[in-house]
């Protein structure tokens, strides 16, 4: 590892930075329009924006020398407690992070937004930032060496209730709805400086490979957390462990303690 930490003027400056780039993303990718079948669409830098600021707050205190780039909000995730990832246990009990959470409007009746009262487990924030706890202990240390960020603020929702990826938008929609979160990721890494820009998953690697493209930024990939990869369901973290080794990405043994991936 690596000591990156910033004086507090310094982490003002990048946090107010970080909390801009949020607030211009947002704007944007508010003012855009999608057609069926997606119903509803969830922007949590809008009704999750203070549990979000909080957040960037947090980050601030250390420069990530590593940012990991993530897809989009969970329905029980960052949709529900406006950080990336976000899975209500880890955000309140890790993280420390308590701020209320307003709801979407219109709310899609099958995917009530409670903020920390949500009672669903949201399987991806559990693995990726239990990992994170198991490594590091703290938040600081953490956040001295990694940032976590979505590539696009949104949540897509079908009228059942369906969670719909930007992926797979009709590329009459996705132009726009990308060319917002390039500018957004472009603006983070000129923040951050990072050495290397990791995508969780090939769809958030091939995004910042887009987005970053003429840049001296290393794009990498790892293994996506969620039950639907079936490489993460045989033990994520120690894949993950393995994968960021071959990157010569030091990651401290696990120290246990706390609910375990599931």
């Amino acid at each position: 590892m690596t000591d990156r930490t910033v004086d507090t003027a310094s982490a003002r400056e990048t946090s107010d930075a970080l909390l801009t780039i949020a607030r211009s993303l947002s704007a944007e990718v508010g003012s855009l329009r999608f057609a069926p079948p997606v119903s509803h669409v969830y922007n949590p830098l809008e009704y999750a924006w203070q549990p979000h600021s909080a957040y960037l707050r947090r980050c601030g205190s250390s420069l990530g020398g590593i940012v990991l780039l993530g897809m989009n909000p969970g329905p029980w995730g960052m949709a529900q407690t406006g950080v990336p990832f976000g899975e209500v246990e880890m955000v309140r009990d890790w993280l420390g992070i308590y701020k209320p959470v307003e709801r979407p409007v219109p709310e899609h009746p099958q995917r009530p937004v409670t903020g920390l009262d949500c009672p669903r487990h949201e399987v991806s924030g559990r693995r990726l930032w239990g990992w994170a706890r198991d490594r590091f202990k703290t938040p600081d240390v953490f956040f001295r060496e990694f940032f976590v960020a979505n590539y696009c603020p949104l949540a897509f929702l079908e009228e059942t209730g369906r969670n719909r990826t930007p992926d797979k938008l009709p590329a009459s929609e996705r132009t726009a709805l990308f060319e917002a979160c390039d500018r957004a990721l472009r603006a983070t890494v000129d923040t951050l400086k990072p050495s290397l820009v990791i995508g969780v998953g090939t769809f958030a690697e091939a995004r910042a490979v887009a987005a970053l493209a003429g840049s001296d930024i290393v794009v990498a990939r790892i293994a996506h957390p969620s039950p639907a990869n079936p490489a993460a369901n045989r033990g994520w973290e120690a894949l993950v462990d393995r994968q960021l080794a071959e990157l010569g990405v030091d990651v401290p043994p696990p120290s246990g303690g706390g609910p375990r991936e599931s």
